[in-house]
Order: C-alpha cells, then structure tokens, then sequence
C-alpha cells in the first residue's frame, strides 16, 4: 500500500500532524532522522493506524502515490535547506515538497524559486494552532508553486480546522513566500492581542479593587460580546487556574516573557516596507524589557510610584478598559493588514484579505468573532486603504474613543505602563490628522543635510532647497525613501 502523503520530522508538530490527516482518510508514510521517534511513536500514539513507518528517505519516497508529497515539519533554517537538498535527487518532475515550519518568507521565496528550478514544485505553509491545532485542524496558509494546489487541496482542506459556519480555515494565499509571510503577519498580530490583553489586565490589577476570580469573571464576559476570543477565553480560565496552596498559578510565573522572532520578523518587514506597525513593535519591545528582570528589580526601588487615584465607579472603570482593548485591538489589526497590502504590492501576490480573515477564525491562536467584521468590511469594498475608515471600524472607535483617551490618561498618572494602547492611540491620532509637524521635521533636515522639501503652494513632484544660514550653497543632497 502507498501512502497519499509523506511527513517528515515527529516533534510536536509533525506528530499531531500525522494523526490529523491520517483521522481525516488518508494514508500518511512518516520518518524522522532519529529513526527510535518513529518507532516509538508506532508503538504509541500511531499503533493501529493507516500510518506507514519508514526508515529512510529511499523508503519514504518510495512509497508514496504520484505526483509525490512529501511534507517537512522540522526545525526552520538550515536543517529544511538540508533536507531539501537530501530529496530533490529522490524525486520526479511535478513531485511536491511541502513546507510547514515557521520559516522567514525569504526563504521560502528562495527554495520556491530553487525547487522549481528542479522541476519540482514547492508549498511554504504557515500552520497555526500550535500542538492542539496541528491535531484536530490548525488554520492554513499555503503559499509557494500554484500549480501544486490542486494535488494537495483535499488534504488541506480535511486537516484544517472549520469554522462556526463550517468553512475549512485554509486558502491558496499566493506565489513564493505568501503563506509564510501571512502567517507571520499574524504572529506579529498575536504579539499585539497578548500584550493588549496583558495591559488590560494590568490596569485592574494595579486598582487593588479586583480579585482574581472577579478579574477571571470580566474576561470571561467579555468573551460574551465583541471581545470573543480564544486568548480572551484562555485568560479568564489561567486568572482563575490555582497552584496547590490556592493561590492563582499566575501570581508564581516570572515576569520575563520569551518569543521565537516573528514578531522580530514582523517589525522589520514593517521597516523594510516603510509601514508604521507601532503597536505590534512595542508588543515585541515589551517582552524586551520584561526580559530585563534585574535590572528593573534594581531600577524599581530608585523611582517612588505616583499615588494611585482610587477606582470610584468599578463598573465604569472595566467598560473603559473593554473598550480602549477594543479600540486599540482594531489599530493592530489595520496596521496588520496594511502591511500585508504592501507587501503585496511589493512581492506581486494576489493577496485576498476578506479571505485571509476568513481563514483566522478558526484554529489559530488569534481566532475570533471579530474576523467576522474584518471579512465584511473588505466584502464591502476590496480595495480599502485602511480598516479604520470602513463604516464599522469608524463607528466603533468613535464610540470608543473618550474611554481609550480616559484609561490612557489614567495609566500615565498612575505609572502604569501601557505601551501598547498608547501606540495604538498615538497612531490613530496621527492617522486621523491633515496636519503633522513634519514640515518643521522636514526643515531641519534640509538646514542640516541639504535634503530638500516640498511646498504646499508648488506641484508636488518639485523639490526646493533653502540656504537657511546664508553660508551654505544652492546644492541639493539627493533624496531617497526608507
């Protein structure tokens, strides 16, 4: 018996993955390096299954259907290169290697581009879910040599997670690096709807005026309404979650987060692309300085805190922080998708971003209802320049605005820092003025480098220079964009 696919790597990942397509029908051929996993894992979780164990990548290859699919679920970097490089002499023209690892989408641009020039074709996938969505449906994000798609849709389309209408959480996202680099954006958005959730939680805890278990009760009603959300579920369930002294387990975890770069991927893409994602920046910033444990155990004694005004209505005080959360949660997600637009314009990929949202609504990590409403604000109009601006999102932060400006302004008297609500709340501002003082910002740089500017009584594409000090000359420096 051959096998409809082949999977190589049995960590977390890769294992889940194998009972999860081999749940859905299939027959999945797996192999990992250190062959005792695979027989470990046939003596366990794989005994009794349409699960072939193989023992080398001859055998593996071997044995699956035609056009051959094989899939790498191992560590990103180099070790996907070596693998790749191991199987291209095993296989034939219009075999398929699938990627499904977190690799940065420069490479898998490049390895699209390398396969093919083999006469193979090549998938870089984002699966996102971690080990429970790797098991029973993570959300998908294919991307790479098109014409590979219609081989392997079945199979994405049975393993991927459904959402609450049904829908598979999985679409061809577009050529080359496309899947990766969505699901990177979408790392970069979990970041932000983490630390949001974690400011949040700090403005109530640093009230004194709330429980655990009250606090463990806010979330879990906000997870009723516009909030819904799998983070915002799991944060009520860990507030409310007891050590064996009964205490909160949280209360005993050390405040010094840790990451794994695509958040990192994330902001520098954003540089690279000239996109403002300050919010999703300082949500990587912010694991930055928790990291930072002892030096901010030294700092903390040196600098007295303000005194902390009392909470004198506590229902009015949560509704604001729901709501500045909300606000603030809708910049991420603009400046999340604004960034995928371009790159998009950058890279050439068809990107379908009511479809994109789609497929985050179930699954992953940032599933939610709110999805829904991004859906219908691109359905509305596909070429929208900005989620803020669509009729939905306007009227909410409208709506949403005194509470956003009053907990803000609340943190900053009470020393509380909040930088990823104030960055949202900066870049609205920013976003929504006619004017900025970067006319001034753009005089200082011609009075010290010559730079040129614009004027706003003369055509747009005219440049001017001004010697500002009567002893410089008429020569302009030349001009570039970041």
């Amino acid at each position: 018996m051959k096998a409809d696919i082949g999977l190589i790597g049995l960590a977390v990942m890769g294992e889940n993955l194998a009972l999860n397509i081999e749940s859905r029908g299939f027959t999945v051929a797996v192999y990992n390096r250190t062959t005792e996993k695979v027989t470990n894992f046939m003596n366990g979780r794989g005994k009794g299954k349409k699960i072939i164990p193989v023992y080398s990548l001859e055998e593996l290859i071997s044995g699956l259907t035609r056009p051959r699919k094989v899939m790498l679920m191992v560590k990103a970097g180099k070790p996907v290169d070596d693998l790749i490089e191991m199987i291209i002499p095993l296989l034939d023209e219009g075999d398929i290697i699938i990627e499904g690892g977190n690799s940065h989408f420069p490479d898998t641009i490049r390895r699209t581009k390398y396969v093919e020039s083999k006469g193979l074709l090549y998938i870089g996938t984002g699966v996102s879910g971690g080990e429970e969505g790797a098991l029973l449906g993570p959300s998908l994000m294919p991307g790479g040599s098109k014409e590979a798609w219609p081989h392997v849709k079945d199979i994405f389309h049975a393993i991927a997670a459904r959402a609450s209408d049904g829908a598979p959480c999985v679409t061809w996202i577009g050529d080359n690096g496309a899947g990766h680099f969505v699901k990177m954006a979408h790392n970069g958005i979990e970041y932000g709807d983490m630390q949001l959730i974690c400011e949040a939680w700090h403005l109530m805890l640093n009230t004194g005026s709330f429980t655990y278990d009250e606090m463990a009760d806010i979330f879990d009603e906000w997870n009723r309404g516009e909030l819904d959300s799998y983070l915002i579920e799991i944060t009520g369930e860990i507030l409310r979650f007891k050590d064996t002294d009964g205490e909160p387990i949280v209360t005993k975890i050390l405040d010094s987060a840790g990451q794994k770069g695509t958040g990192k991927w994330t902001v520098v893409s954003a540089l690279d692309h000239g996109v403002p994602l300050s919010l999703i920046g300082e949500s990587v910033f912010a694991r930055f300085i928790s990291s930072m444990k002892k030096e901010r155990v030294k700092a903390s004694p040196l600098f007295r805190s303000p005194a902390k005004a009392p909470v004198i209505d506590r229902k009015q005080y949560i509704e604001d922080i729901r709501k500045a959360l909300y606000a603030s949660k809708i910049v991420s997600y603009a400046q999340g998708f604004n960034l995928l637009r371009n790159a998009a314009g950058e890279y050439g990929w068809d990107l379908n971003y009511g479809e994109i949202a789609m497929i985050w609504r179930g699954g992953c990590i940032i599933r939610s209802a709110f999805l829904n409403k991004i859906y219908e604000a691109f359905k509305r109009d596909p070429q929208l320049s900005n989620l803020i601006v669509d009729s939905y999102f306007a009227s909410i932060i409208a709506e949403n605005s005194e509470s956003w400006r009053r907990v803000i302004a609340g943190a900053v008297r009470d020393g509380v820092p909040v930088p990823a609500m104030s960055a949202a709340l900066s870049w609205f501002d920013s976003y929504r003025s006619a004017w900025l003082p970067a006319s001034l910002l753009q005089a200082q740089r011609d009075y010290f480098g010559a730079h040129t500017y614009q004027r706003t009584d003369r055509p747009e594409e005219e440049s001017f220079h001004t010697n500002w000090t009567g002893r410089g000359g008429d020569t302009a420096s030349s001009t570039y964009n970041a």
